[in-house]
């Protein structure tokens, strides 16, 4: 049996400790405790600083000894020299579980190994289990306790997507990234060097959280292969995983063992045995993004039948071309919506898979094709993609409007891509996302998030008939 460390402490503390709190904005331990409260984190919070006083308005504590019952979490943001001191001082007070953020451990050479293997030794002895070191800390955005140990600079806005990353760095562009594009992100836990918990802990508190129903992987080494096939392998049947492994060329393992000091997969290596656990895998970050746009919506992917509407021809045919790269089928029109089409569009317009509504498209065409989609092809595609090109001579406005009411109507996901200049762009993407369709800056993103989707349901059922 696979024994797991308990999370909860980490993600849902009750209490919180921060020692090397601080009120200067460029103090991790300053942006730590904003952070906190910028999420109106409900729990106790105790900033501890040797000078005392106050603190953005909270009492401090000079030290974890002069805390008179043991916090669930205590959060250490100070030099790594002084850090062996402060776990000395949480082992004398009752303190059990530590975050610890700083760096300067086993991936700083010589002395910070020797500090690591000290860190190791004093915690296993007193019952104590460590976050990190050298992480960005987490973030948890759980409706009833939100939370946020981090000194990372944003915060994501909220959703059922969770990203584990062994890069604190990645962890922030991901943030940034799906802020700008409302990617429904709420968790975000940095590992660090994971003295203990490890990227499995966290795999199997989220697979068994209904508040989570998809999780982004960034790793660059595992350290225990079967623990972690076991766990995926488990959560995967529930919910879709998606890694992108860091290291697969010879410089990249080189670039692995000076970040973190782990040993990566080889390309083929990790392609094996993310399809072995049931993860998706994609190769860049961009993928990464894509996959959490897709999965927001449409949570247990797609299948692999695609009907692409668009009112451009050229936008039509690359997309075409990825939505084939990425192992999609495009069947061909059912006879009945083909005969219907006829009626509907301009004697110039393609009616086939892709369709061009042509460029003058207004609402009218696009809701007639629509509805005819509706009623003819509800069980023949498994997705519909529309490529949405706004021209200066049509007003994109009231197609959106007639789109968010037709989505509603459909059984099949949708995705929606606009190109062109969009003045109202904010406006147009939140009113089809608040209809349940994917928004895409463009189509061939569109397209790719799409393959990533579909790549999910037969590795779902792979899993399933080997239980």
């Amino acid at each position: 049996m696979i024994e797991m460390r308990d999370c909860n402490p980490f993600l849902k503390p009750k209490s919180v400790a921060i020692v090397g709190a601080s009120d200067r904005k460029t103090s991790s331990g300053g942006a730590v405790l904003r952070n906190l409260l910028l999420t109106k984190y409900p729990g106790k919070i105790i900033p501890v600083n040797p000078s005392g006083g106050k603190i953005l308005g909270i009492t401090c504590s000079k030290s974890l000894l002069e805390i008179k019952k043991p916090v669930e979490l205590v959060v250490i943001v100070v030099r790594p020299d002084l850090i062996l001191q402060i776990v000395d001082e949480a082992i004398s007070s009752g303190h059990k579980n530590l975050m610890i953020l700083p760096g300067g451990f086993s991936e700083a050479g010589t002395e910070g190994q020797i500090r690591e293997k000290e860190l190791l030794r004093k915690t296993n002895s007193a019952g104590i289990t460590v976050f990190g070191p050298n992480s960005a800390g987490c973030i948890h955005l759980n409706n009833k306790l939100p939370f946020a140990a981090t000194f990372l600079r944003d915060l994501p806005l909220g959703g059922k997507i969770a990203l584990i990353s062994q890069s604190g760095a990645i962890s922030e562009e991901i943030i940034a990234t799906g802020n700008k594009n409302n990617l429904p992100i709420s968790t975000v836990i940095s590992v660090g060097n994971a003295v203990h918990l490890e990227i499995t802990d966290y795999l199997e508190y989220l697979g068994e959280h209904e508040e989570c129903n998809c999780i982004l992987l960034y790793v660059e080494s595992i350290n225990d292969i079967e623990k972690f096939s076991f766990i995926a392998r488990k959560v995967a049947r529930k919910k879709p995983l998606v890694a992108l492994i860091g290291g697969r060329t010879t410089e990249g393992s080189n670039a692995v063992i000076n970040h973190t000091g782990g040993s990566s997969m080889t390309d083929n290596q990790a392609s094996s045995f993310l399809k072995d656990c049931g993860v998706i895998r994609v190769k860049s970050l961009r993928h990464l993004l894509l996959a959490a746009k897709g999965f927001g919506f449409f949570p247990q992917g797609i299948g692999k039948r695609i009907l692409l509407i668009s009112n451009s021809g050229g936008p039509g045919v690359i997309t075409t071309d990825r939505l084939i790269d990425s192992k999609l089928e495009m069947p061909s029109l059912p006879e009945s919506y083909s005969v219907d089409l006829k009626k509907i569009l301009p004697l110039e317009a393609a009616i086939a898979n892709p369709i061009d509504m042509l460029a003058d498209a207004r609402e009218d065409r696009f809701e007639a094709t629509f509805n005819s989609a509706l009623k003819y092809c509800q069980n023949e595609y498994d997705a519909v993609l529309m490529i949405h090109v706004v021209p200066f001579m049509v007003d994109a406005d009231p197609i959106i409007k007639v789109m968010a009411r037709l989505a509603k109507k459909a059984s099949f996901s949708i995705f929606h891509s606009m190109m062109g200049t969009l003045e109202n762009k904010n406006k147009w993407f939140q009113n089809m996302e608040d209809s349940g369709v994917a928004m895409f800056d463009n189509s061939e993103d569109m397209a790719e998030s799409a393959g990533i989707l579909a790549q999910y349901p037969p590795l779902k059922r792979d899993l399933e008939k080997n239980i």
